[in-house]
């Protein structure tokens, strides 16, 4: 039996989906209701992984590092006292290193390779969708601070697909380490000439200034310039992804990042 956690998240509900068309044998988790198990990393006691052969652990990023650590450490502990042979974890690419929310990616990352289980790493770059949301006009143009250089996004489909083509066959993918970034890396200015819209971007500090007055919590807005800082510096493009080894054929990564920019006009 396959288990996938977070259910209710937009990556782990895709393959959720994708799962069920094929009839592989999934049960899903999360803490809100309408999962098959009420699970809260949070809460060890309600981790229950009876007779679960493969985890498909979805990363719970959106906290502190502190508490993202303890919540996987939790899970990771829990799956192997009760006997899961395999967890499949959706970690970020190597690109994502300086990143503010890459540290318990790589703590999760090694923990798994201690454990002694079976793993598969999915080292998924940023999503498509989030760079065209980022990058969606404000006032008739594109102010965000990316900067000029190549962002290796990839369609948050893709990474689904890619899910689906280990979980198809998961022997096949044991103690495997694979980089989903997006094979044709785009530019902000690439998104902007293709959707007609000015970019002039801002500064950081404009830009911080910015996402203090908006209702996010403490933790995001560094999380948020750690992407302007990486893309300005030309650290989101990389030259090697191993997608498509796993989707022969992906989307065009930066129509998707335009619908998204366009859907927030």
């Amino acid at each position: 039996m396959i288990l996938i956690t977070g259910a209710s998240g937009h990556l782990s509900s895709l393959v959720t989906q994708k799962a069920r068309e094929i009839g592989l044998p999934i049960i899903t988790a999360s803490r809100a209701s309408g999962s098959d198990r009420r699970i809260d990393f949070d809460q060890p006691e309600t981790l229950n992984f009876a007779d679960v052969d493969t985890l498909f652990l979805t990363s719970a990023g959106y906290a502190e590092d502190d508490v993202v650590i303890k919540r996987h450490g939790n899970v990771i502990a829990a799956a192997r006292a009760q006997g899961v042979k395999h967890i499949i974890y959706t970690s970020l690419s190597y690109t994502g290193d300086h990143l503010g929310f890459a540290l318990a990616h790589r703590w999760t990352e090694q923990k798994l390779r201690e454990s002694g289980m079976a793993w598969t790493i999915l080292r998924n770059g940023l999503y498509a969708e989030l760079i065209g949301t980022l990058a969606a006009p404000r006032e008739g143009q594109i102010t965000a601070p990316f900067g000029s250089a190549g962002i290796s996004a990839v369609a948050r489909e893709d990474l689904a697909d890619a899910a689906i083509t280990v979980l198809r066959d998961v022997t096949a993918h044991v103690n495997t380490c694979y980089e989903l970034s997006g094979v044709k890396p785009f530019s902000i200015p690439d998104l902007a000439q293709r959707i007609g819209i000015p970019y002039e971007p801002t500064n950081f500090a404009a830009e911080r200034t910015m996402l203090d007055h908006l209702q996010l919590l403490p933790f995001q807005p560094p999380m948020l310039m750690s992407i302007y800082a990486s893309a300005m510096s030309g650290f989101l493009e990389t030259g090697t992804s191993d997608l498509m080894t796993l989707v022969p054929r992906p989307k065009d990564a930066l129509m998707v990042a335009c619908s998204s920019a366009e859907q927030r006009t």
